[in-house]
């Protein structure tokens, strides 16, 4: 989901199925949409890299954003490692992880010279680094403005700035991914970019904070930011209602039994997985009341539709989300493929 959202916001949409295809290292023949599969494999990946705690409580550090732009844009293709100045035309090689070594113009904002970057950074580190809870969710708004101002890399900017956002939040509010900033920006992207270049304008008068910058433009940016994650923090806790959840699946299951596209008995399976979390797959004939073999049978047509997944043909079987049935399943999470 934060994949297909933050791309989206770039102008790449790679639609989830696609993405899952991706990850199975099933591209498309098609090098443009192979180009946007390999970018969103890219970010999934550093994704899992940051959910498995790879910056943990250090996601404002310049290491740390460094190697979140180097895991992003080491495995892009070469035609996407090339940042191209609109006016000019002038390409600019990106080069993984490293600062910004070129001026460069985005929108109407003129980014700080490169030989400032790491000046700039190192300032920023110390700004939004060791801060408690409270802080820490405020300066998760102002951060992701501020690293953008900044422009530290020749590309892959806007990337950054929300996975940086989304490694914050979850550490100061232990959200386990489970709701997604990116999506928000994205279903508000013209507010979010007119928040963004708003907060880039200079200050009015003495009453607009002390720094350069207009501080009255950020609170509200700050406000718009956070207003977004309270919006998916809502929807994200209609959709997973344990009731509603559990009889969306189930219906669809029932459904899927009666048109002889998956065994009866199968929605029992993912009825008892979804309220323990896992199943051993020797419980199988017991909760089936049938032998191992039909057993085993009903096991694969769910592990071949997606919906359970394993991490070895002997390990505990769990629930799974496919994008595919994510209009069935978590209606509005993604648009239809």
């Amino acid at each position: 989901m934060n994949c297909y959202y933050s791309n989206l916001i770039e102008g790449h949409s790679t639609h989830p199925v696609d993405i899952e295809r991706a990850m199975r290292s099933d591209f498309s023949a098609d090098p443009q949409k192979r180009n946007l599969q390999l970018e969103a494999t890219a970010h999934v990946n550093v994704q899992q890299w940051i959910d498995e705690g790879g910056i943990r409580g250090r996601a404002p550090s310049v290491a740390a954003l460094q190697e979140i732009h180097r895991r992003f844009s080491e495995h892009l293709p070469e035609e996407l490692l090339v940042a191209r100045d609109p006016d000019t035309a002038r390409e600019i090689k990106v080069v993984p992880g490293e600062l910004r070594r070129e001026d460069v113009m985005v929108g109407r904002h003129v980014a700080i010279s490169p030989g400032a970057v790491p000046r700039f950074m190192e300032r920023f580190e110390r700004a939004y680094s060791g801060l408690g809870k409270a802080e820490t969710i405020l300066a998760a708004a102002a951060a992701h403005h501020r690293l953008l101002w900044i422009h530290p890399f020749a590309d892959g900017n806007g990337r950054v700035a929300r996975l940086m956002s989304h490694a914050t939040l979850r550490d100061a509010l232990d959200t386990a991914g489970i709701w997604s900033v990116a999506r928000g920006l994205a279903r508000r992207v013209t507010a979010y970019k007119a928040g963004l270049m708003e907060a880039d304008l200079p200050r009015r008068n003495d009453l607009d904070g002390r720094g350069t910058l207009s501080e009255e433009a950020l609170a509200r940016f700050i406000g718009f930011f956070l207003e977004t994650c309270l919006d998916q923090v809502k929807f994200m806790e209609q959709l997973v209602q344990p009731k509603r959840l559990r009889d969306r699946i189930l219906i669809w299951a029932e459904e899927e039994t009666r048109a002889s596209t998956l065994p009866p008995r199968s929605g029992k399976v993912l009825e008892a997985i979804l309220f323990r979390g896992e199943l051993p797959r020797s419980e199988m004939p017991a909760l089936l009341d049938t032998g191992e073999r039909n057993a085993r049978r009903t096991v694969s047509s769910l592990l071949e539709r997606g919906v359970l997944t394993s991490d070895s043909s002997r390990a505990p079987l769990r629930i799974a989300f496919p994008a595919a049935l994510a209009s069935r399943w978590m209606p509005g999470l993604f648009p239809e493929p």
